[in-house]
């Protein structure tokens, strides 16, 4: 019984990202907003998984992609305590947490059905703000309205 296998290793990736601690109520989230489901990279991911810092934590592993700014600010949005590394020849070459970006330009719709943006072809723009949780929420430059993080949509 000494014999058992205690854990699982997962080979290591030759050249390509690892996004680590997403918070585990946020990884298909972050999945859907990269739209790695649409990629033909191999992808990795696993769930539920045990943190000493944060309990249970999400991963992501994806070969040969390395991830714009645009992206980066996406997944500080849902999944702000992510940290990014970036392996090239098997060898990490960088490894950072993710960034909030101050201001969010077109990847986001305004939660305001009568803001500008919504009905006329202007590219959305908002500022970056922490709620009373820690947690970010996004203020529209045009209409003024917040959107909490739980109702952000993706465009």
């Amino acid at each position: 019984m000494s014999d058992l296998r205690k854990e699982l290793k997962v080979s290591a990736i030759e050249n390509g990202t690892v996004i680590d601690h997403i918070p585990a109520k946020s990884l298909f989230q972050v999945v859907k907003i990269l739209k790695l489901n649409a990629i033909p990279n191999q992808i990795l991911f696993g769930n539920n998984l045990q943190s000493q810092k944060y309990g249970t934590k999400g991963i992501i592993k994806v070969n040969d992609k390395y991830f714009e700014a645009q992206e980066l600010n996406k997944i500080a949005l849902v999944a702000p305590s992510a940290t990014l590394i970036v392996i090239k020849d098997f060898t990490v070459v960088y490894k950072k947490n993710v960034e909030l970006p101050k201001t969010i330009k077109q990847f986001v719709k305004c939660v305001n059905p009568n803001c500008i943006t919504n009905n006329e072809n202007i590219e959305t723009k908002f500022d970056v703000h922490i709620d009373e949780e820690g947690q970010p929420k996004l203020r529209c430059n045009y209409c003024e309205k917040f959107t909490a993080k739980d109702n952000m949509v993706f465009i």
